[in-house]
């Protein structure tokens, strides 16, 4: 490539940037499959998906998602489809638990194909909306493990065999996280979506369907919206209609 032609693609991808500017920062009640043209979809692809690897299925609900993370730019993460039980799951990969907390690469499972109670809250049969609320929890989950040593996220898999409160505490505060990032909306979606499908009270993770569950694992959909109510984030006057 000679220089000229070099100079030209750094000053091209410079003002792609300017004008269509990325707004992080702006928060929606509502995301519909239509809600980005196609250049303001290359722009996002453009800045937050670097070091993603996605199915294009899902582009748009994913880079979407991203562009609440600002934090997650450089991060690697892999969006893997398969067949779990659990409708999605967010971890690093083997060697990214013995890298440094910024270098490590992390894995976004989405389930495909679960069993029958599970079916109505797999990725592919949420609404839109939901569909990014649930990536926003899984992002707010590789947001807070990108502050944590190797001690730190050894201790969080120790708490996922053998405390039971301290995982509730853990995805309660992951659901603060993402509604501190702007997805309050969409993380309520995602929390009604379980709750109204399901036909259940309290939410506490595809593995705790049996039985009667009197406590919930994360947030409920009136407590997410009593905390977007009193957040200053979420003031009316700076929704994005």
């Amino acid at each position: 490539m000679s220089y000229q032609n070099f100079i030209k693609k750094i000053f091209f991808f410079s003002f792609i940037l300017i004008i269509l500017p990325v707004n992080a920062q702006n928060i929606k009640k509502q995301f519909y499959k239509d809600s980005l043209s196609y250049k303001e979809l290359a722009n996002l692809n453009l800045v937050f998906g670097k070091n993603k690897s996605f199915d294009s299925i899902y582009q748009k609900q994913i880079l979407i998602a991203l562009s609440y993370f600002p934090e997650l730019k450089n991060i690697s993460i892999e969006f893997k489809l398969k067949i779990a039980n659990t409708p999605l799951s967010s971890r690093p990969t083997f060697f990214g638990f013995f890298q440094s907390a910024k270098k490590r690469k992390y894995i976004i499972f989405i389930s495909e194909q679960t069993n029958t109670k599970l079916e109505p809250i797999l990725f592919k049969n949420l609404s839109f909306n939901a569909q990014i609320g649930v990536l926003g929890h899984e992002l707010s989950h590789i947001s807070d493990y990108t502050n944590k040593g190797f001690s730190e996220i050894s201790n969080i898999l120790w708490i996922e065999i053998f405390s039971k409160k301290e995982v509730d505490k853990f995805e309660n505060r992951t659901d603060h996280i993402c509604i501190n990032h702007g997805l309050g909306y969409q993380l309520f979606e995602w929390s009604s979506s379980v709750i109204n499908n399901l036909k259940i009270e309290y939410w506490r993770g595809a593995d705790n369907l049996k039985g009667i569950i009197k406590r919930g694992r994360y947030l409920n959909p009136e407590t997410i919206i009593n905390i977007i109510n009193t957040s200053p984030i979420y003031n009316q006057d700076k929704l994005e209609k």
